[in-house]
């Protein structure tokens, strides 16, 4: 069984698939109906009117309806579209079993616990027809396929084929009184519209189901007597053919399969049998642990079956349909009802070459499931799960006819074979995880253990395995019996390989990852529903089909949807626009597609900027997702000639720099919003004539008296003045007489204002004499004082050196699309490319349009000036200030750029990256990114390579870092400082390379700190010598170094601090302890064990030695004067050493102590106590200090900044180390 879709739910007792459609629907023990889509796994709809369980369901072949009978006495028609129930059948007077729509007629046949059988009329939505005859439950009723008959099945142990013959011919002939008569004698006493054929007898108990054969005129049913029944029928009689028997409880449900001569039948004894109806013997048999089945459905053209049990519903095949296929350059061979047969691609010849030799076994899935081609040697291996897996080796005629030379006892257990030579093949056996390398004879070469648990192997080249484990694939090299390359990706079913062997594609379920040959990855892709195959075309392009689209998949892992399947088909070959495929009938067939849009695509991937404009000027290419995919790949000046919507077309424009579009494009749409985006793009362009026609039109006046003041356009700033004067804006007037320093004016807006006092001090401090007395008559004793001895700042504009209009613009590349693109698919567009021709051959070549516009002659109409002159006109001729003149005039021009039109085209530069992104794009150290001031990265990549969680200690060093590699420069006196990135100067280095940043923290500085932490320790200053020892540690994780030795010297000093840290709270613990004598003694001994300088080990046995004779452990003080006598101590230390072992002799020690010099042990860095060789232990991920297991999950108390046990890739502090995880 391959089940493809399982619910879990209330107990399933209806169950119907649609004939097109991927759905399937259930109704459940608790009135609910649900619509599933088992294609992808969703559910699409529930449907809840029953009123309790709900036992019949059908879909309609051909209309979106489906029809449901439940224990409500109800039949009811849903339409599946409109989500509504259209109408209830009403007439029977006990539980309904099952319903059906008839295939041709608008009829539904409905069972009943009432004992009856009835037929409707869905349309007219009346009962045309009552079957009565049985006399208990009626438990099941179907129509017949092709023929006007019905089946039914009780309770009273009978099987009943009804003749609805005469219901045929009174529905589709017309009405006469008679037949009008004979209807209203049906509907008060039953009619004689349909008669009992047959009655079927021989079960012992209650039938619970039957049903018809698809074709031939069989009949199989299923009792509580636990027995499948086979009958035949003619036009006179039906006789029981066979019993089947191995149910253990009642049948439950038993139909024919639709494609097979398979009787498939369910029970309560929670199996489903399958049964061969030509030889009716069991094949096979599924069970389910707890849950009985209540009911099956087959698809009726797919090779699906559903069985609802008392937990949901599962969907499954009997058997796999994906024919077994090999490709060998323009022919096929593939197998096709048990033969082999060649297809050729070019002619499309398809020949019959020999018949395959069955399997012995009887049971399912015995087909063949692989080949296996050698071109040169003619031979082929074919490859099933017979037996638990076996291949056979054939060798094929070279004429294609005839049978094949069958390798003498060719069959064998192992599952996988394929050829790994021209007359070698490789054979899996899984008990020994051996590959048998044979030759055409069958005879063993060669065993090669392989280097993972594999379950099958496959293809890769001359002399070697792909080699597949549960989610790990590795390729392996037979010969030399090393390990290739190894990816870890989910259980891989299939393999394709490119035709230059560079490019593989690793098929599982739901995903496809592209490797190359080395499986180094390069994209994957997740599918939610199942991948069924794949192939390469010319280009490199990974054609690949799901169960409904063929896809395709770029080199840089974009993908998109070629064409939807009405049916899956298995991809063989990609030939240009053709892809040929295999059916799952085994036929061959040749699918036309339009490869335009991934050609597009991947001329623009690999930069082949030609085919790209041929295509876009011949080809049909349209469609958001084209638009999106060259927005996100940065071609929006492509995107612009793809689209007609004003609104996409602007915002490209705006993202393309292609201002003269976007303003176009505004004038179209005309709202606010979009003309102040307009203005903010054209100024950060520097086209300040488009700012200015952008603020005009939306009467944007503050802004454009603010543009006016940073372009030195006084005389438009004068204009502004005498509009807001004419608004009666008071602030509008402040404002434009403040930017031009306009005095008198501005004191005259305050005192019209009313502002007296402020217009006496404005007057007064710009030394406007005359009018501050003026002013100070009219304020009496208001008059305000200002205070002395304070120096003025007076309030006045820089005067301008120049009026400017646009800002200069860079001399800027035309684009490899710019003007070419302008005139594709316009009319007249030749006559353009003419003129286009002849300016260029008058022009000097290189010198270009710079799009400098000039402000005045470019507002046509619609500039200051034209306002200017219509209010004045108004109010010379008395007509007031009517202020709506001041919209702009309909016909206003809109800006055009100085020149050539086609110099829109010129783009401005896009900002580049910062440096300091630069330094972390693609980096994963962890120095580089905390330098560059991304600290929240620098730190999850601690964590995720060291397992470092408490970042406080590095909190000062990744400050320092990002100040070293950072500098400030004063322009000028009043701009702001500007922040600029350091990188690291190297003379060897390209110019196209990015350059490092400048690092505060180098390796070279660890050897002067490593120094003077000796020099603190041998000084006996230990709280100080932790603290440096902690302080190199900290720096480590930070530090990045060139080369693979500088790293090796790198882990080398992480493992010197930590033994000092790990010895040095050792002693400070020590120290601590004022009356615990034995553990002062074990805590020195514990010193001893760490692993320090000669000078310091030599001081470490002394003090050992000194604390231990004191306490009266005199043997293992002489253990430890042993050992310093043997560490070439100082003379002083050495007479110690002797004085001590002569005054132990052979004392023994008073105290027992937690310390066997003589069983190896690491000292745990949280307790102190020792953890002996073979005691469990767990260790810190960044120094490796070891702890009991107890402290897992702990902080580390050696380097204070990881986690003790945390999963860690481990230290990355070099380029070089990247290159070769790479």
């Amino acid at each position: 069984m391959l089940t493809k879709f399982e619910t879990k739910s209330n107990r399933v007792k209806g169950i119907s698939f649609h004939r097109k459609r991927p759905w399937i629907i259930s109704s459940l023990h608790s009135g609910v109906i649900q619509l599933w889509d088992y294609r992808v796994g969703t559910l699409i709809d529930r449907f809840e009117e029953h009123d309790g369980p709900v036992r019949g369901l059908h879909f309609h072949k051909l209309q979106p309806l489906f029809v449901s009978g439940g224990d409500d006495y109800k039949i009811k028609v849903w339409n599946y579209k409109t989500r509504l129930c259209l109408f209830t059948l009403l007439g029977h007077l006990d539980y309904i079993r099952t319903v059906q729509f008839h295939d041709e007629y608008p009829w539904v046949v409905s069972a009943s616990d009432d004992q009856t059988i009835r037929i409707w009329n869905w349309q007219s939505r009346v009962c045309i027809s009552v079957l009565t005859g049985h006399n208990h439950f009626v438990m099941c009723a179907s129509f017949h396929p092709k023929e006007d008959l019905v089946v039914s099945a009780s309770l009273d142990q009978t099987v009943r084929v009804w003749d609805i013959g005469a219901l045929r011919k009174k529905t589709v002939t017309p009405a006469d009184d008679t037949l009008r008569l004979s209807q209203m004698n049906t509907d008060l006493f039953g009619g004689v519209d349909a008669v009992v054929k047959y009655i079927l007898e021989g079960h012992e108990r209650g039938v619970n189901w039957a049903s018809f054969h698809p074709n031939s005129p069989l009949i199989v049913s299923g009792a509580d007597d636990r027995q499948v029944k086979l009958w035949r029928m003619n036009d006179t009689k039906a006789w029981e053919v066979d019993t089947l028997r191995g149910h253990m409880n009642n049948i439950s449900c038993v139909m024919f399969h639709a494609k097979q001569d398979i009787i498939v039948s369910n029970s309560e004894d929670k199996s489903i049998r399958v049964w061969d109806a030509t030889k009716r013997t069991a094949i096979q048999t599924f069970r389910r642990e707890h849950d009985r089945f209540w009911i099956l459905s087959v698809h009726p053209e797919m090779n699906l079956l559903a069985a609802g049990h008392d937990s949901g519903m599962i969907v499954f095949k009997l058997e796999r349909e994906r024919p077994a296929f090999s490709v060998s350059g323009n022919s096929l061979y593939y197998v096709k009802d048990r033969f082999l047969r060649f297809y050729e691609f070019s002619s499309q010849k398809d020949n019959q070459v020999f018949p395959i030799r069955k399997a012995g076994a009887i049971s399912l899935n015995q087909s063949p499931r692989t080949l296996s081609f050698s071109s040169t040697e003619n031979a082929i291996l074919v490859c099933s799960d017979a037996d638990g897996g076996s291949y056979e080796l054939y060798v094929v005629p070279r004429d294609n006819g005839g049978k094949a030379d069958v390798v003498p006892d060719a069959k064998r257990g192992g599952g996988s074979a394929v050829f790994v030579a021209r007359n070698r093949f490789a054979v899996l056996d899984k008990s020994s995880n051996q590959a048998l390398v044979k030759n055409l004879k069958n005879e063993i070469i060669k065993k090669s253990s392989l280097p993972i648990a594999t379950d099958a192997i496959f293809y890769a080249g001359t002399g070697n395995l792909l080699c597949r484990a549960e989610d790990k694939l590795v390729i392996f090299d037979l010969q030399q019996r090393l390990i290739l390359g190894e990816i870890q990706v989910p259980s891989v079913k299939y393999i394709v390989w490119s035709s230059d062997m560079e490019t593989v594609a690793l098929i599982s379920k739901h995903t496809i990852v592209i490797t190359c040959k080395k499986l180094v990855h390069r994209c994957t892709l997740h599918e939610t529903i199942r991948v069924k195959s794949g192939a390469w075309d010319e280009n490199g392009v990974f054609i690949y089909a799901t169960l409904n689209h063929i896809k395709y998949c770029l080199p840089n892992g974009d993908n998109g949807v070629i064409r939807t399947l009405d049916v899956p088909v298995y991809i063989t070959k990609v030939s240009g626009n053709n892809i040929n495929c295999l059916d799952r009938d085994g036929k061959n067939q040749v699918i036309a597609v339009d490869a335009t849009e991934y050609v597009f695509k991947l001329s623009l991937l690999r930069k082949k900027y030609d085919n790209v404009l041929t295509m876009i000027r011949s080809s049909q290419l349209c469609g958001q997702a084209i638009i999106a995919y060259l927005q996100q790949k940065g071609f929006p000046e492509v995107a612009l000639h793809f689209v007609k919507d004003e609104r996409t077309r602007f915002n490209l424009g705006l993202e393309s720099g292609n201002i003269q579009i976007a303003v176009a494009s505004a004038k179209e749409i005309d709202e606010k919003d979009h003309w102040y985006r307009l203005g903010i793009e054209a100024l950060r362009q520097g086209n300040t004539s488009i700012v200015e026609y952008a603020y005009q039109w939306t009467k944007n006046f503050e802004r454009l008296s603010f543009l006016y003041l940073i372009t030195g356009n006084r005389l438009k700033l004068s204009k502004m003045l005498r509009i807001a004067e004419m608004k009666n804006d008071v602030m509008g007037q402040f404002h434009n007489a403040m930017y031009l320093g306009d005095i008198p004016t501005r004191v005259a807006i305050l005192e019209n204002a009313g502002q007296l006092p402020l217009a006496y001090i404005t007057a007064l401090t710009h030394g406007l004499i005359e009018t501050a007395e003026r002013l100070a008559a009219e304020l009496g004793d208001n008059v305000p004082v200002i205070p002395e001895g304070k120096v003025h700042s007076l309030l006045l504009p820089p005067t301008p050196l120049i009026s400017g209009g646009d800002w200069p613009l860079l001399r800027v590349m035309r684009g490899i699309f710019a003007g070419r693109l302008d005139v594709a698919g316009r009319p007249g567009h030749e006559e353009e490319e003419e003129e286009e021709e002849e300016e260029a051959s008058g022009a000097e070549w290189g010198e270009e349009d710079l799009d400098i516009v000039d402000a005045d002659p470019v507002i046509k109409n619609g500039g200051i000036d034209a306002k200017v002159d219509v209010v004045e006109g108004n109010e010379e001729n008395g007509g007031g200030w009517d202020l709506e003149d001041l919209d702009l005039p309909p016909d206003a021009d809109i800006p055009v750029a100085a020149g050539n039109a086609r110099a829109s085209v010129f783009v401005a530069p896009t900002q580049g990256l910062p440096v300091s992104q630069i330094w972390i794009k693609k980096s994963s150290l962890a120095g580089e990114h905390a330098a560059a001031g991304n600290f929240e990265t620098a730190m999850r990549l601690l964590n995720r390579q060291l397992g470092i969680n408490n970042f406080a200690p590095l909190k000062q060093i990744f400050l320092e870092l990002y100040m070293g590699s950072h500098t400030y420069i004063h322009a000028f006196t009043k701009a702001p400082v500007i922040l600029t990135a350091i990188n690291a100067w190297n003379e060897s280095a390209s110019p196209n390379v990015r350059d490092p940043p400048s690092l505060t923290f180098k390796f070279s500085q660890m050897d002067e700190k490593l120094k003077a932490a000796y020099r603190t320790t041998t000084e006996g200053r230990f709280p100080e010598a932790l603290r440096l020892f902690l302080n190199i540690l900290h720096i480590i994780p930070l530090v990045v170094v060139d080369s693979r030795r500088e790293v090796d010297e790198v882990k080398e000093l992480i493992e010197i601090a930590k033994e000092y840290v790990l010895g040095l709270k050792i002693e400070v613990k020590r120290k601590e302890i004022k009356g615990d004598v034995i553990r002062q003694q074990e805590l020195s001994a514990f010193f001893t064990n760490c692993k320090l300088q000669k000078v310091h080990s030599r001081l470490v046995l002394t003090s050992a030695m000194i604390t231990c004779f004191k306490g009266g452990n005199y043997a293992t003080a002489a253990n430890f004067a042993r050992m310093l006598l043997e560490n070439s101590p100082t003379e002083n230390q050495s007479r110690k050493a002797r004085q001590v072992l002569q005054a132990c002799g052979d004392k023994k020690d008073a105290h027992q102590l937690n310390y066997d010099y003589r069983n190896p042990f690491v000292v745990c860095g949280a307790t102190f106590v020792p953890i002996y060789r073979g005691q469990k232990d767990v260790s810190c991920p960044y120094c490796g200090a070891r702890f009991i297991p107890s402290i897992q999950g702990q902080q580390c108390t050696i380097c204070e900044i990881a986690v003790v046990g945390a999963d860690a890739s481990g230290l990355l502090c070099s380029p070089a180390q990247g290159k070769l995880l790479g």
